[in-house]
């Protein structure tokens, strides 16, 4: 006689909904009008996002109906004022970036890019005829907006870069090349910066279709692969006049929309956090090894207690900054702060989700693998951690370290 034996079934470890995770209190009594933004995004996270972006993430595909959904469900200026549509304070713009990162880093820098940057260049250094042309049809994800500064051998040193804006009868002539452009292949338009004859930095918008501008989609990511970054080469692009942003005359004026979107990206790392944190929260209490929940681990428990406290400091952090903002009196020095901060406790609390889930945290079909993974991005793009330390200490000591 054969006696069969059956294996039980894995148990389910696909978290479905979010926990809410609010130790100090300080996301739990919104006003209205940012809730609305939080709760719209959420939604779209929930219902659009998370049941495909598994896909996109793994074969590198750009779902780019989602950035035209971003557009129209008004999630997409990062509270940027665009005529015919409502107030958005700073507070809802961050937590929009905070709701979408928990989704799916990809979406985030879809928000990051269009939005923080290439509307972010128009909207402060435009005319206004350029905002009127060009941020509505933007806002709304009809036409997709890139921010090409960094180049192949200019990554932080971005104020040493070499494409170059030559003055030719009725605008200039660029060349150069750009690298790491997110957008930049998929078109649209692209913010170019490129350094004058008079050896200052400016900002011109091309749109990718002009003669000379060719883009190669950047290839064998791990980190971010459901959005696409590009490699840009400028050769003799024709740009008019009409086309050079009339405020972008030094790097001084591209360091104010690389500061603004600073404290956006701290809020993607949050939004990492988050996901990592539910993530292990979940794993915890359905995950049965030697007869009994993880959770029931005195040490699974002191982890989850760390990532508690690294999470409600990281929320108390980036409210208070985020308040400053609102102010007008957030400085530099403290948008460099809010993104040390904040990319280094996700980095650290995403390792310890990985770890916590063991094989399975390398699945991504329990998201902290694409979390992981993601946040590698973020910790470098806007300015490395490096960087921010050096402008961190600049402040401290009065000193600069910087070569």
């Amino acid at each position: 006689m054969t006696t069969t034996t059956t294996t039980p079934p894995e148990a389910d470890y696909g978290l479905r909904e979010p926990l809410d995770a609010d130790f100090a209190g300080v996301l739990t009594h919104l006003p209205a009008e940012d809730e609305a933004y939080r709760q719209r995004a959420r939604a779209f996270v929930q219902d659009e996002v998370l049941p495909v972006i598994d896909g996109y993430w793994d074969r590198a595909d750009y779902p780019l109906h989602l950035v035209r959904r971003l557009g129209e469900l008004d999630l997409l200026r990062d509270g940027l004022e665009v005529e015919g549509t409502p107030p958005m304070s700073h507070l809802a713009a961050c937590l929009v970036h905070m709701e979408l990162a928990r989704g799916d880093g990809s979406v985030a820098t879809m928000l990051a890019v269009q939005g923080g940057l290439a509307m972010r260049s128009i909207a402060l250094l435009g005319s206004e005829e350029q905002r009127q042309r060009w941020l509505g049809p933007m806002a709304r994800g009809e036409l997709l907006g890139a921010f090409a500064l960094t180049e192949p051998a200019h990554g932080s040193d971005s104020v040493s870069l070499e494409t170059r804006a030559t003055r030719v009868p009725g605008g200039v002539m660029l060349n150069g090349e750009k690298k790491w452009i997110g957008n930049g292949s998929a078109g649209g338009l692209t913010v170019v910066w490129a350094r004058g004859e008079d050896e200052e930095v400016h900002g011109y918008v091309v749109p990718q279709e002009s003669a000379g501008y060719s883009a190669t989609t950047i290839t064998g990511k791990v980190s971010q692969r459901a959005i696409w970054q590009a490699h840009v080469r400028l050769q003799d692009v024709f740009v008019p006049d009409d086309c050079a942003l009339p405020g972008a005359r030094t790097f001084k004026d591209t360091s104010r929309v690389l500061r603004a979107t600073r404290l956006g990206v701290a809020w993607d790392a949050l939004g990492h956090a988050t996901a990592c944190y539910e993530a292990s929260v979940y794993y915890a209490k359905s995950r049965i090894q030697f007869g009994r929940p993880l959770g029931a681990s005195q040490l699974v428990q002191e982890r989850l207690a760390r990532a508690a406290t690294d999470l409600t400091s990281l929320q108390a952090t980036l409210v208070a900054f985020t308040a400053l903002d609102a102010a007008g009196q957030l400085s530099g020095p403290q948008a460099s702060m809010a993104k040390y901060t904040a990319t280094r406790t996700a980095r650290r609390m995403a390792s310890d989700a990985r770890d916590l889930l063991g094989g399975n945290g390398i699945l991504l079909e329990h998201r902290v693998g694409r979390h992981f993974a993601d946040v590698e991005a973020i910790h470098t793009y806007e300015g490395t951690e490096s960087v921010q330390a050096l402008i961190l200490g600049r402040a401290i000591t009065g000193l600069s370290a910087f070569a």
